[in-house]
């Protein structure tokens, strides 16, 4: 063994021990704050705490999985269920769409003030969602609201958008595209900028067309960029929780907008059955992992 291979292999154990010792306070954390509480509230789920347990410990009990089967029973779990999918399959698909669409347009080379048009799509991102729940909230109003108002000059007589049943879901579903396409859109010109413009060039020298450009080289090379999206796009529409509680008040009209974080968010601090609230949460956390363990794998087969 050489002399500079030596030294190098006396140097890893120093190396080692400084990379130990940067990334301790950040392993720290995270074993505190997210490790420990997840633990924590698995073993919640085993038990019945209630409020009653909150004032004697002694009252609590531990009840292994009866929580999980009287979950899987509950017709309230399998109707929030369906609201969730289809907040997260209808609304999901639209806002990546609608930010793609906005992206291509931004991108543009016959786009101008491309920035102006960045923080006017991002800005609604920003914006506290509280603040924009209660907005849209009054915006569908059906005797005051402004959408209503143009359906009438329109000749539509007024939707009870937020009364509803067969609207609610709808409603709540624009109101999250609106407010997260620009995301989407943000991440997407990134992506088309770092696209090397030499292959559209070769391209259109070979005679390939829009559709042939747009199908052959951005959408393949937007793949990694539409993943991520994907991903973060599948957690947190899974979680959606602020726009029912504001703009529904926790799921009405007969629970046609119940979503799972709500069950559990009502199973813990309103009905205060937390042992069975924190079943909820490892039921959706379990789902979340599924849906990424299955988007992960399809973009590896695609990238096989």
């Amino acid at each position: 063994m050489s002399a500079t291979t030596a030294g190098r292999a006396r140097g890893l154990p120093h190396e080692a021990r400084a990379a130990a010792l940067l990334l301790a306070p950040g392993l720290a954390a995270i074993l505190v704050l997210f490790i420990v509480p997840i633990i924590a509230a698995f073993f919640l789920s085993l038990t019945d705490f209630d409020i009653y347990s909150l004032g004697d410990a002694e009252n609590t009990r531990l009840i292994g999985l009866k929580n999980y089967a009287n979950l899987l029973r509950d017709p309230l779990l399998w109707k929030a269920m369906r609201n969730t999918a289809l907040f997260l399959f209808v609304g999901g698909p639209l806002t990546m769409g609608i930010g793609l669409i906005a992206a291509l347009l931004v991108n543009s080379k016959l786009a101008r003030a491309k920035g102006v048009f960045r923080t006017i799509f991002f800005a609604p991102y920003v914006t506290t969602l509280v603040a924009v729940a209660v907005v849209f909230r009054y915006l569908y109003h059906p005797r005051f609201g402004l959408i209503d108002r143009g359906l009438a000059l329109l000749g539509i007589p007024p939707i009870d958008w937020l009364g509803d049943p067969r609207w609610a879901m709808p409603a709540i579903i624009l109101l999250a595209v609106w407010k997260n396409f620009g995301y989407s859109t943000l991440l997407l010109v990134a992506g088309l900028q770092s696209i090397p413009e030499s292959l559209y060039e070769a391209a259109r020298m070979d005679g390939a067309g829009g559709w042939q450009l747009f199908r052959r080289i951005t959408l393949p090379l937007l793949s990694p960029t539409l993943l991520f999206l994907g991903v973060i796009t599948t957690i947190g529409y899974f979680q959606f929780f602020a726009e029912p509680y504001v703009m529904t008040d926790g799921g009405k009209p007969l629970n046609a907008t119940l979503s799972v974080g709500l069950l559990m968010y009502k199973s813990g601090f309103r009905w205060w059955n937390m042992g069975y609230g924190a079943a909820v949460a490892f039921v959706l956390f379990l789902v979340v992992l599924g849906l990424t363990s299955i988007q992960l794998k399809l973009q590896g087969r695609q990238d096989a």
